[in-house]
């Protein structure tokens, strides 16, 4: 077993600048804020607007801003992880467009795909890279352009999703900080409930499958936020139950941005306190994999060294997870 551990030494972010609000949504369909805000607690969300401009523009904008925050340069950097449901194309990856842009010559870069929990996957991922002692400064990016995936005639998708990435740096450390613990799991029976139809090898694009608006989003709401509600919640209770925790041991809870009630389902559960909680939906809408990291990149300044966190979520697939860690600085 390793003595080593996986601590976060840095975070950057960006979002774009373009706010779309519920009163511009409801010029382009049957919705509006009451409704919206309602119903999943958004007001506005970030739209990358940029023509030709992808996931990788977003992702290496977050980078740059963790590199001018930290003094990290680029030839220090051995492994890019970026989760994402939205790449630039099917291949190359996301993570080595963005290194690209970034000047990242010298590094293993690679997607990881866990919809809405990507990021915990990723950082999970990092964290056995780290302790295996083969690799010393990890990025792990979660960034997404949702909107290239939203479709705004849809009033019952359109309104939920938005863009934006974030990125920690991760290193080895001794000291006891850092990663602690994960639980992470998949049940296939969501595919059903939330996917794209068109553009993979089952269903490859068409003249047709454009037509008939395919290659976007879709979802069952109802049974996605029925397991989301109850599957969020009970894996966050069990990650504190697994360490013997409580609700008073930790600092923040840093939930995906789906839907209020979601979340106020898993503060419920954990019994932590509602001002603990990380929250920027109604901001930033859902991001999918990005919204762990955006909500620790706008609350970093708050986070205290040996600040006990809880990050956790729920996504396709599904897929859902938490995991613990002591913040390192």
């Amino acid at each position: 077993m390793s003595d080593l551990k996986a601590v976060i030494t840095g975070i950057g972010g960006y979002v774009p600048e373009y706010i779309l609000n519920n009163q511009e949504l409801s010029t382009m369909m049957d919705t509006n804020d009451e409704w919206i805000t309602s119903r999943v607690g958004i007001k506005e969300r970030r739209i990358l607007k940029d023509e030709n401009t992808g996931t990788s523009y977003l992702a290496a904008k977050a980078i740059e801003d963790l590199f001018a925050k930290t003094g990290t340069k680029p030839e220090e950097i051995d492994l890019v992880l970026c989760a994402t449901t939205t790449p630039d194309h099917i291949y190359p990856s996301c993570a080595s467009m963005a290194a690209e842009r970034v000047g990242i010559k010298n590094a293993l870069a690679f997607d990881l795909q866990a919809a809405c929990s990507g990021f915990i996957v990723a950082l999970e991922t990092a964290t056995s890279f780290i302790e295996s002692g083969k690799y010393k400064k990890i990025l792990v990016l979660g960034a997404e352009k949702m909107s290239s995936i939203t479709d705004y005639t849809d009033r019952t998708t359109a309104p939920l999703f938005g863009d934006g990435a974030a990125v920690v740096l991760v290193e080895p450390t001794t000291e006891n900080y850092g990663v602690m613990d994960s639980l992470i799991q998949t049940d296939g029976v969501g595919f059903k409930h939330l996917h794209i139809k068109a553009g993979g090898s089952a269903i490859p694009t068409t003249a047709e499958t454009i037509n008939n608006r395919m290659h976007y989003t879709y979802q069952e709401g109802t049974n996605v936020y029925k397991y989301a509600v109850t599957n969020m919640a009970e894996i966050s209770a069990n990650i504190l139950e697994k360490n013997n925790l409580t609700g008073n041991d930790i600092a923040w809870l840093i939930p995906h941005q789906a839907n209020l009630r979601i979340i106020d389902a898993v503060v419920q559960r954990t019994s932590i306190d509602s001002e603990k909680v990380v929250i920027n939906i109604e901001r930033f809408g859902n991001t999918s994999a990005a919204s762990i990291p955006l909500g620790m990149w706008e609350w970093e300044k708050k986070f205290k060294k040996g600040d006990n966190i809880i990050l956790t979520a729920f996504g396709a697939g599904f897929t859902w997870g938490s995991l613990w860690l002591k913040w390192g600085y």
